[in-house]
């Protein structure tokens, strides 16, 4: 089995990504687990296909992992039954949000565990994409809101990508939505936070996209010159005087230089991907574009992402195409 996890040939920022006008390349499904919304996968490629797993759910909103197969990056077979169902207390109500790297023959599975109190982000393991051990959650009594102006007060942690090779001897996650923060493990399993949840390595922008929260999105591309690139997401919120919330997502990317790997070197100022068509502006939640999944398949760098929360869709990029401008260094 050939898998690519940690792609290179690279450069900062990455894109500019096309959505592609077949989206929502996904979408729910007859009256089964996915029947409801189908969104926010993971991707890889293996043996030449493209492989996503991603969320779906019926109108119960207890959420499953599927997995989808496709040889062009757009047009995809998915199976019948998921990969990865609720089975635990922490998880009750919903395996969420993966994210997957590849090591030395062994598939590591970030997800979030929800309980309908706390989102938990935990791990699983398989050797095979389809039979899965589950090592519980990764970081308890940790508040990835807790420096933003919106803190859970309880455990609350989402959104984790592992770096596929070692930095300064260590296994490298990074991790988090409201702020960014890091952890090591030396056998990929185990982590531990490299700060308190008072320490986030990278926090919302103020008067920016992702003024309210910021989000890991993607595992990690590394570029020519060295750098590792993210792709994120972020959100702004608004609160309307009849006390509805309002919130708009957008994707960004952030740059880390693996010799200063707890620092965010720069951040894309604008987004690259916005909500525009119907599907991205209407749906569970709407005004959501949210990207999870980044492989480079036959030359081409394909981003998929989940539109409001209900449909899946994919944005692709052109190497040969260079970036505009909208870079920003940080620090």
């Amino acid at each position: 089995m050939s898998t690519v996890s940690l792609f290179g040939g690279a450069s900062f920022p990455l894109g500019p990504f096309v959505p592609h006008e077949s989206n929502p390349i996904l979408r729910p499904k007859g009256d089964s687990w996915e029947s409801a919304n189908l969104y926010n996968p993971a991707a890889l490629v293996v043996d030449d296909r493209v492989v996503l797993l991603y969320r779906a759910h019926a109108e119960d909103i207890v959420s499953h992992i599927g997995i989808a197969f496709s040889d062009d990056g757009v047009t995809f077979e998915r199976e019948d039954a998921p990969i990865l169902s609720p089975e635990h207390d922490y998880e009750r109500f919903g395996c969420e949000d993966p994210r997957i790297a590849y090591i030395e023959g062994t598939y590591y599975l970030t997800y979030t565990g929800w309980d309908r109190t706390s989102a938990q982000l935990c791990l699983a393991t398989s050797t095979d994409l389809r039979s899965w051990t589950k090592h519980g959650p990764l970081f308890e009594d940790f508040d990835t809101f807790a420096t933003t102006t919106n803190p859970r007060g309880r455990t609350w942690s989402k959104a984790g990508v592992i770096v596929p090779r070692q930095i300064q001897g260590k296994w490298w996650m990074y991790f988090g939505e409201g702020s960014i923060y890091w952890a090591t493990s030396d056998d990929l399993i185990h982590w531990t936070p490299g700060t308190s949840d008072r320490e986030p390595m990278y926090s919302p922008t103020p008067g920016t996209f992702d003024e309210a929260l910021v989000e890991i999105g993607t595992s990690p591309v590394l570029t020519d010159n060295g750098l590792l690139v993210m792709l994120t997401n972020g959100a702004t919120r608004t609160v309307h005087e009849d006390g509805t919330v309002e919130v708009d997502y957008r994707c960004g990317q952030i740059a880390i230089d693996p010799a200063e790997p707890t620092k965010v070197l720069a951040r894309l100022q604008d987004p690259w991907l916005r909500p525009q068509t119907y599907e991205d502006t209407h749906g569970l939640v709407s005004n959501v574009t949210f990207v999870e999944g980044l492989v480079k398949f036959r030359d081409r760098w394909f981003a998929y992402y989940g539109q409001s929360d209900t449909t899946l869709a994919v944005a692709i990029a052109d190497p040969a195409v260079p970036f505009g401008t909208g870079l920003q260094a940080d620090g």
